[in-house]
C-alpha cells in the first residue's frame, strides 16, 4: 500500500438553516417547526473530494486513507463525510476509526436484535460501501462492529483495514454505518458519504459535465429539529410494551441536500451532472421541478444505462441513486424548485406539504453562453440478461407482523430471522431468478449486496388475503400455489430503471421477477478474491428501521 491520507468522518452534525447546533440530548425539548426556518438561505455546499489513489510521476497507484468517526458540533463537522473518489482497477484501503463515546445521541433499543458491548462501552459501528463488489471482510457485515479504538468487536470482525478492488465499472456508490441494530440511528446521526468510481478512459469520450463545478453529488435526507438544533428523533416506540423506542419509519419534516437545510445552488445556463442520492431512513423521494425542467438519465444505481432517458420526474426509495444531467439552458424562468410529491410511507401514506414537499433552490444565471458538454445517444453498453443462464429460481417473501394493536412488532423475509441460517446459497459466477413477493401495505427498497440484477417484470398478486392466508401458515410460495396467484396485471419497469442495479422498489401485493449476477457484469473475469469466504453477504430492505428490526437475511455464496 502506499502512502496514508488522514480524514474526518463525522458523527454528529446538526443542521438548521438559522440556528446553531448544539450536542444533542434525549430530553423531549419542543421541536422547532420547520415552518419558522427560511428556505433556500444557505448556498449548496462543496463537499470535500479525497482521492482513493496515489498519483507516483503520473500514474495512479493505491493508497491507504484513514477515516474516522467522530462526536463534534455543526460547526467543526463535515456531513456527508467527504467524498472518496476511487479509479477504476486502482486499490482503495481505508481504516475506518470508532472514535465515538460511550452514549449515543440518539435512543435505541436493546429489544431488537443489536449490537451490544459485553461492557456496554461505546457505540458499535461498522461501515459499508453500498454497491461495491468486494470481499465479504471488507463488505461491513452487521455483525463485523468495533467500538472506540477497537477496543470491543463482534463476533465476524476480522480485520482493520478494508480493501475495496475497484474492479467494477464506473459508477456511484456511497458508505454508510451497517451496525447491528444501530444502522437507522448512526445513520441519523451522520455516518455517511458519497464514493465515486471513475475510469478516464471510459466515460472521457462520452463528454459528459465534469469538474468540480459541473459534476455534483447531491446526498439529500430528511430530518426533524429541536428548537436547540439537535436533532430530533421520537424516543417512545409504537409498541412501547414491546418495543420501548422502536418505530417502523422515521420521517423528519426538514429537507437536508449535502448538510444544509433546503439550500441553493446558483448555475450557469448550460448542462450539470447531478449525482443523487436518496440518503434517508425510510423517505421516498419523487423528484421534480417546479419549472418543468427535465431530467436526462445517465446511470442507475451503480451502473451506466446503455443509452439516455429523459424523465419529468424521477422516484428515489432509500438508498437509491439517479445520475442525470439537467440542461439549465432550457429553462424559461430564472429560478427553479427541485420538489417532492412521494406520499410517506410510499405509497399509500400521508401526502407532502409546502414545508417538506421543497428539496432546494436554483438559481439560474440570464446570460446564455456555449455549452462543451453533450449528452451522447449511446453511453455505456453492457450484456442484456440471459433468463437461460439462470442456475436457480428462488422465492423471497417480505412479512410485517403486527400486535394485538394492529402495530408492526418486525419484519422477516422468507419468515426467518437474520440469526437464522443462510437459504440463499448461490455459486459465485453464475446468475439467478429471484421472485420476490411483497406481502406488507409498504414498498420495500430491496437491495442485495455483492449483487447486481434486472428487473424483469412485476405481476400483482390477485385474491391477495387468500394467498397471505396460505403463507403465513406454510411459507411456501410453490405450495401455496403462486403461479395461481401471481396472475394479475403487470407494472411496467420505468425505462431508466431497466439497467443493472443493486437497489429496487418491491411493489406491496406484486411478485417483482429480478435476475441476479453474481459476478461482473462488464466482463467474464471471476472475482478477485474469494467471496465464499466468511462471514459472507447480506439483502435486506433498505428502509432502515425495517432493517433493523429484522429485515435482513444472510447470502451465503458457494463454489
Amino acid at each position: 500500500m502506499a502512502s496514508q491520507q488522514r480524514i474526518l468522518l463525522l458523527f454528529l452534525v446538526l443542521i438548521s438553516s438559522s440556528s446553531r447546533a448544539i450536542t444533542s440530548t434525549w430530553t423531549q425539548d419542543e421541536i422547532i417547526s420547520p415552518s419558522k426556518l427560511e428556505m433556500f438561505v444557505d448556498e449548496l455546499p462543496n463537499l470535500t473530494r479525497i482521492q482513493g489513489f496515489n498519483l507516483i510521476n503520473g500514474t495512479p497507484k493505491p493508497k491507504l486513507l484513514n477515516i474516522g468517526m467522530f462526536k463534534k458540533k455543526w460547526f467543526t463537522a463535515s456531513i456527508p463525510g467527504p467524498t472518496i473518489e476511487a479509479l477504476h482497477g486502482i486499490d482503495t484501503y481505508v481504516t475506518w476509526h470508532n472514535h465515538l463515546p460511550s452514549k449515543h445521541i440518539l435512543p435505541w433499543d436493546s429489544t431488537i436484535p443489536t449490537a451490544i458491548p459485553s461492557t456496554k462501552k461505546g457505540i458499535p459501528t461498522v461501515v459499508h460501501v453500498h454497491g461495491a463488489i468486494d470481499e465479504p471482510a471488507s463488505d461491513g457485515n452487521a455483525n463485523a462492529w468495533f467500538t472506540a479504538r477497537f477496543g470491543e468487536k463482534g463476533p465476524t470482525w476480522s480485520k482493520r483495514t478494508y480493501h475495496y478492488r475497484n474492479m467494477q465499472h464506473p459508477g456511484n456508490l456511497w458508505y454508510h454505518d451497517h451496525a447491528l441494530g444501530l444502522t437507522r440511528v448512526n445513520l441519523l446521526a451522520g455516518l455517511i458519504g458519497a464514493y465515486i468510481i471513475r475510469d478516464h478512459e471510459v466515460e472521457a469520450p462520452l463528454r459528459l459535465p465534469s469538474g468540480d463545478e459541473f459534476d455534483i453529488p447531491l446526498i439529500v435526507f430528511d430530518r426533524s429539529f429541536r428548537k436547540d438544533g439537535t436533532i430530533y428523533m421520537n424516543s417512545t416506540g409504537n409498541n412501547p410494551s414491546i418495543h420501548p423506542q422502536w418505530q417502523p419509519e422515521y420521517f423528519g419534516d426538514v429537507i437536508v441536500v449535502n448538510g444544509k437545510a433546503w439550500p441553493r445552488l446558483t448555475v450557469r445556463r448550460r448542462k450539470y451532472r447531478f449525482r443523487i442520492i436518496n440518503t434517508s431512513n425510510a423517505r421516498f423521494i419523487r423528484f421534480f421541478f417546479t419549472n418543468g425542467l427535465q431530467f436526462i438519465h445517465v446511470a442507475s444505481d451503480s451502473v451506466y444505462l446503455g443509452e439516455p432517458v429523459v424523465t419529468n420526474e424521477t422516484l428515489l426509495g432509500p438508498s437509491e441513486i439517479a445520475d442525470v444531467i439537467i440542461d439549465f439552458s432550457e429553462s424559461k424562468s430564472d429560478a427553479a424548485i427541485l420538489a417532492n410529491d412521494a406520499p410517506y410511507p410510499y405509497p399509500s401514506g400521508d401526502p407532502v406539504n409546502d414545508i417538506n414537499g421543497k428539496v432546494m433552490k436554483f438559481i439560474i444565471e440570464k446570460n446564455h453562453e456555449v455549452d462543451t458538454w453533450r449528452v451522447p445517444k449511446t453511453l455505456i453498453k453492457y450484456p442484456s440478461p440471459d433468463l437461460a443462464s439462470a442456475s436457480q429460481t428462488r422465492y423471497i417473501v417480505m412479512y410485517e407482523y403486527t400486535s394485538d394493536i394492529d402495530e408492526p412488532t418486525h419484519l422477516y423475509i422468507n419468515g426467518k430471522s437474520f440469526e437464522q441460517p443462510a437459504t440463499e446459497t448461490p455459486k459465485a459466477g453464475t446468475s439467478e431468478v429471484w421472485n420476490v413477493i411483497n406481502l406488507t401495505a409498504d414498498n420495500h427498497p430491496l437491495h442485495i449486496h455483492l449483487g447486481l440484477f434486472v428487473v424483469l417484470d412485476q405481476t400483482k398478486l390477485v385474491n391477495l388475503e387468500e394467498f397471505k392466508t396460505c403463507m403465513t401458515k406454510l411459507n411456501d410460495a410453490i405450495m401455496c400455489h403462486i403461479s395461481k396467484y401471481a396472475s394479475g396485471k403487470k407494472i411496467e419497469v420505468p425505462a431508466h430503471e431497466k439497467g443493472w442495479k443493486n437497489v429496487y422498489k418491491i411493489t406491496p401485493g406484486y411478485v417483482t421477477k429480478i435476475l441476479v449476477r453474481f459476478s461482473y457484469i462488464h466482463s467474464n473475469v471471476s472475482y478477485p478474491f474469494d467471496a465464499t469466504a466468511e462471514p459472507g453477504y447480506v439483502y435486506h430492505c433498505h428502509i432502515l428501521d425495517h432493517e433493523d428490526n429484522a429485515m435482513i437475511r444472510p447470502l451465503k455464496l458457494i463454489n
